[in-house]
């Protein structure tokens, strides 16, 4: 069952465990420059408003309907990154483990191949391990570092899915959801006496009728963000429940046109922010070993330097910046995660 709960997509398989509930949220953010440089991860800003695109009837377009899913709208140039968050088991003191697939427009964001059911970990992994991998930013080009996900209109060329598929027919995110079985999770982690307080372990951090413009993620500044193996053995995992969801993006006219709603305000930029003396931040988890970047996602040319090539100026304000402050966080904390007070 996949549902929306404030503001964050929950994909829920009570059939096989009542803790088998992983969510997942969007996060607003602040657009890294686009310059080269190697960036720390920057903040959550917020979740963008979702909703549901069977509320919405014929204010969708038709091919939107077709999809169902969820809708959230964000500005051309925009930045976000997904936060996952596993369901929690009292009785065992951890958070239920899921392997996800990202893709933008049916590209996948980890191996940069086709969207398609199944794990995989030949020729490359591709999908993330929760809890384990408490978030992700962008599309895995190189070991340790990721291109940051930023919104950009279909048809330009500038999307990973025109740079990979040579279509701009999809545009959005795609998520899948498999919970690990039951027997597995059982036997890997087995009771262990309630604690007073505290959760330490859990890791987690995401128009018209007319024809709407269509929006998807094109490949951004270079990020500082390790995206893990599976620690796991592939029949750990229940292939035969699964959950799917398309995220459409909406620009800001066709969410005010399809909602009624005015779409939050536009972030700060990376210069603004970090003139301000806000955090930016460090996350490596000494347990994992990071896979190594997509081949295919290592080719794709940042939304600055097709628009170099084009002559545009797709990015407003790409100033590059030194973060002076920042916080490493160490495993099992999100980015907006606060320490318990214990006795």
């Amino acid at each position: 069952m996949i549902e929306l709960k404030h503001d964050s997509l929950v994909f829920s398989f009570p059939e096989v465990h009542p803790s088998a509930t992983v969510s997942i949220n969007f996060q607003r953010t602040l657009r890294i420059p686009d310059d080269d440089r190697d960036y720390p991860l920057p903040p959550g800003l917020g979740c963008f408003p979702l909703r549901l695109v069977d509320d919405l009837g014929e204010r969708v377009p038709a091919a939107w309907l077709d999809h169902g899913g969820i809708l959230f709208p964000m500005y051309q140039s925009e930045a976000m990154w997904l936060h996952f968050s596993g369901g929690y088991d009292e009785e065992r003191c951890v958070s239920y483990p899921f392997a996800l697939k990202i893709a933008t427009g049916r590209v996948n964001a980890v191996s940069g191949l086709e969207w398609c059911a199944g794990l995989n970990r030949e020729p490359r992994q591709d999908y993330v391990v929760v809890p384990g991998q408490p978030w992700l930013d962008g599309y895995c080009v190189e070991k340790g570092i990721i291109r940051q996900f930023v919104a950009m209109p279909l048809g330009a060329g500038y999307t990973a899915e025109e740079q990979v598929t040579g279509t701009a027919e999809h545009g959005g995110l795609q998520v899948m959801a498999y919970p690990m079985k039951r027997e597995a999770f059982e036997e890997l982690f087995p009771r262990r006496p309630k604690r007073q307080a505290g959760r330490a372990d859990v890791v987690c951090c995401m128009a018209s009728p007319s024809p709407a413009p269509g929006m998807g993620l094109a490949a951004g500044g270079r990020m500082k963000q390790e995206i893990y193996e599976d620690r796991f053995e592939p029949d750990h995992w229940d292939l035969e429940h699964r959950g799917a969801c398309f995220a459409h993006i909406a620009n800001s006219l066709v969410w005010r046109q399809i909602t009624g709603a005015n779409p939050p305000t536009t972030p700060p930029t990376a210069e603004e922010y970090t003139r301000a003396g806000l955090p930016w931040f460090t996350y490596y988890d000494e347990r994992h070993t990071a896979v190594g970047g997509s081949d295919i996602l290592a080719k794709l040319k940042s939304v600055f330097t097709i628009g170099k090539e084009k002559g545009d100026v797709p990015l407003p304000e790409n100033v590059s910046v030194t973060p002076e402050r920042v916080i490493a966080l160490r495993h099992g904390l999100a980015r907006d995660q606060v320490r318990e007070y214990r006795e």
